[in-house]
């Protein structure tokens, strides 16, 4: 093998790392100061910003990403730390409605309906946040899901002058979220793009006051 593919082969590889691990670095270090795993300490925000998941797990077993967002977003708005509740989710077929699934339960649990706003065209995190802004106006928010998951639409928020801070659901076991967090590594990856190339969201529509 001659040096020259050698050295080629070193500098893809140190290409390829860079790629992989700097947006990770990046997003962690930008957003570490915006996330709170305490409801004591977390600031108030008029309104919160549930990430949607699915209620359940390809088994048919309940969903704990869903099942601790749910919690938390219940925990923010009883201890008056939230006034409102935007849910954004998938809703691209008319059998999975992230955002409907999510309201039903967080009314059974005794948040008041009037208080619960829905955000169905958030397709990815990407779009909830700037939808958030875009259609709903809200620029200031406490985004509700696990750390990671936080960590990335707060530094969605930064590029796009929001003020997000993020209150962290409990963490899901290690071996449970394995599959997701390698997902992560690549939505990291591929929001880096997505702010070279300044794109929008699939749906923007009318303005919708949450009030």
């Amino acid at each position: 093998m001659s040096q020259r593919v050698i050295a080629f082969i070193l500098v893809l590889t140190g290409f390829l790392c860079i790629a992989f691990f700097a947006p990770d670095i990046a997003i962690k270090w930008q957003s570490k100061k915006q996330l709170f795993n305490s409801v004591d300490k977390i600031p108030h925000n008029r309104v919160g910003l549930l990430l949607g998941t699915s209620k359940y797990a390809k088994k048919g077993t309940l969903n704990l990403f869903y099942q601790y967002r749910i919690e938390a977003a219940i925990e923010l708005y009883e201890n008056k730390k939230i006034d409102f509740i935007l849910i954004s989710g998938d809703n691209g077929q008319v059998e999975y409605n992230e955002p409907r699934t999510i309201r039903d339960d967080l009314i059974a649990a005794g948040i008041p309906a009037e208080k619960i706003f829905l955000d169905y065209a958030g397709f990815r995190t990407w779009d909830s946040v700037i939808r958030a802004k875009k259609v709903f106006g809200e620029t200031r928010l406490t985004v509700i899901s696990q750390k990671f998951h936080n960590e990335r639409a707060v530094f969605v928020g930064k590029r796009n002058q929001m003020q997000l801070i993020g209150y962290n659901a409990k963490d899901v076991p290690k071996h449970y979220g394995r599959k997701i967090m390698i997902r992560e590594k690549l939505a990291r990856i591929k929001l880096m793009l997505d702010l070279i190339f300044n794109k929008q969201p699939r749906y923007l529509g009318e303005t919708i006051e949450i009030t």
